[in-house]
């Protein structure tokens, strides 16, 4: 499937540095002034994952390819930009299109950077980003509800959706976001609730991480510095992701070889790199998991949501192994791992046959028989 990954907040949080780091890319103007960025930069970067490499070189072949991950630099958001602020409404319409947003929160203090507060308010920041998305919600909501009125009349079979629009809207117009409501109502698996969600796309119930951008100091130590715990604190409360970045290190890391990034992270006490950090958060919050494919030619990773059964993941292939799904040879990593080869898997009986309703699982090395 594909991932897409917007990076918001406020002008001058760091946003544009962490998305030059995360991506290795220099798209993205940084600029000590607010909105250097206006149209969204965007980069694909491979998901890192060491057992694509691994694969490679057990089967002796060229080419290994990681699964995808697009990042897109959405410019700052201000307040009032559900009213158009700001160039708000442009900048709510590239929110809407991605699956997860990483919310920059600045956690540092530096003169010499220009901000909308004299000194880092972690909450406040959270707190105006959270508001405009609700209002712009709360827009989008209200015209769909005057249109339903009418189409409730013809169908009463919408009369459900109605209500339940009429419902997010109270909460909307309190300033609670549609993920509270979800999560009130335990709406997260609810089919209703997940139709008009793919209609509406509500921006205040996208998954979302806090990537806490301190600096140097901070990152050793980070449950020391009030900012990240009360991000922490504000995460928890929302069922949200949180990661501690220092956008400005991991820019000096972006031009690093492999094993210079390592050790780069090793003297900065550090055990995972910014990228790693939030893809691993986006797979949690999104529920991926990550599935292989191997022939002569390549091993290839591929994304697919938890609970995906075996002939639509075969899909995530191509569109005819799904039509045409018959079984899959299923060999979990760590037994492929284990044995070396397709051959030794098979010949110790660790190979399995699936039908149509299995289960794909994490780590798994599908071969999609078919027939068209």
């Amino acid at each position: 499937m594909s991932l897409n990954i917007g990076l918001i907040g406020l002008p001058n949080v760091g946003k544009s540095t962490l998305f030059n780091a995360l991506t290795q890319t220099q798209q993205a103007v940084v600029a000590n002034y607010p909105f250097a960025t206006i149209e969204p930069n965007r980069a694909i970067v491979p998901v890192p994952d060491e057992r694509v490499e691994h694969l490679r070189e057990l089967i002796h072949v060229s080419n290994a390819i990681h699964a995808t991950i697009e990042f897109v630099d959405i410019a700052g958001l201000v307040r009032g930009a559900s009213k158009g602020e700001g160039l708000g409404n442009q900048f709510l319409a590239n929110i809407r299109e991605v699956n997860a947003i990483v919310h920059v929160v600045r956690c540092f203090d530096d003169p010499n950077v220009v901000h909308v507060s004299e000194t880092p308010d972690p909450r406040a920041d959270i707190e105006v980003i959270e508001l405009e998305l609700i209002l712009a919600d709360l827009q989008i909501l209200e015209r769909r509800l005057e249109r339903m009125v009418r189409e409730v009349k013809g169908d009463r079979k919408l009369l459900p959706m109605q209500e339940m629009g009429q419902a997010i809207q109270s909460y909307l117009e309190q300033g609670k976001s549609v993920a509270r409501y979800v999560a009130d109502h335990d709406l997260a698996h609810d089919e209703t609730f997940a139709a008009f969600d793919r209609e509406m796309r509500f921006l205040s119930n996208k998954p979302i991480i806090y990537a806490a951008n301190v600096d140097e100091v901070t990152l050793a130590a980070p449950d020391n510095n009030p900012n990240v715990a009360t991000i922490r604190a504000l995460a928890a409360d929302r069922h949200a992701e949180v990661v501690v970045i220092c956008a400005k290190l991991e820019e000096e890391m972006a031009g690093l070889a492999a094993e210079e990034r390592e050790e780069f992270l090793a003297l900065s006490g550090i055990e995972e790199s910014g990228l790693a950090q939030v893809i691993h958060h986006s797979f949690h919050l999104l529920d991926l998991i990550t599935f292989f494919t191997m022939n002569e030619n390549e091993v290839r990773a591929w994304t697919v949501q938890r609970s995906t059964k075996a002939p639509q993941a075969a899909g995530a292939i191509h569109t005819d192994f799904e039509r045409g799904f018959i079984r899959a040879e299923v060999i979990p990593y760590p037994v492929f791992a284990e044995h070396g080869s397709h051959a030794a898997v098979k010949a110790v009986g660790a190979m399995r046959l699936e039908g149509k309703e299995y289960v794909v699982k994490e780590g798994d090395i599908l071969y999609i028989r078919f027939n068209v």
